[in-house]
């Protein structure tokens, strides 16, 4: 009996070891790098992008990239606020600062970033321009497609703005300003080029 069972449990070893081998899968003592495990940022911070810290100054908005998208965030300008809303030059340079900035840590632990890089500043419109104009000290489309996108969308969603999400932009030579909307697929997509418009349409 013994060796019957011996002879039996010797067969099975010899079995389970060929399906181990029959399925293709070999050790090996060479570590394998597969990447990083994949991880989702939250895109979302408090009011003012920080802790919840008391902060002084009027609410703005501007839009950040965060998982390759645009997100809004509100923040808190140092602007007094009987000039926030009533000078459009004013607003856009307010929010201007506020892209060219750092994000806050808070920001960057919601995995916010800004592509949005200097020098850079915004001005009224040449003489001849339509009311509303905003102008960079660079053409639009010297930037690149994603911090235009950001500009476009702070600005048109705010009274910078030249209404139904569009805003009026220019650089600092002759030529004519252009019309450039905020849409939803400009958000999904802020490296895409932000569709145009002429300025007078």
């Amino acid at each position: 009996m013994r060796r019957r069972t011996y002879g039996r449990t010797a067969v099975a070893a010899a079995a389970l070891a060929v399906l181990v081998t029959g399925c293709g899968i070999r050790t090996t003592t060479v570590p394998v790098d597969a990447g990083a495990a994949p991880s989702r940022v939250p895109c979302s911070v408090t009011e003012d992008g920080t802790t919840g810290a008391a902060v002084q100054g009027v609410p703005v908005r501007v839009f950040l990239v965060c998982g390759s998208q645009l997100e809004a965030v509100d923040r808190r300008s140092p602007l007094p606020e009987e000039k926030a809303g009533g000078d459009p030059v004013r607003t856009a340079r307010g929010l201007l600062a506020q892209l060219l900035a750092e994000p806050s840590d808070g920001e960057k632990a919601a995995g916010f970033t800004t592509a949005v890089r200097g020098p850079l500043v915004v001005g009224g419109g040449h003489r001849g321009d339509p009311e509303g104009t905003l102008r960079l000290s660079r053409q639009p489309e010297d930037l690149s497609p994603t911090a235009l996108s950001q500009l476009v969308c702070t600005f048109a969603e705010s009274s910078a703005g030249a209404g139904g999400h569009t805003v009026l932009l220019g650089g600092p030579g002759g030529y004519a300003p252009k019309r450039y909307r905020c849409t939803t697929e400009l958000r999904e997509r802020p490296e895409s080029t932000p569709p145009t418009a002429p300025a007078t349409g």
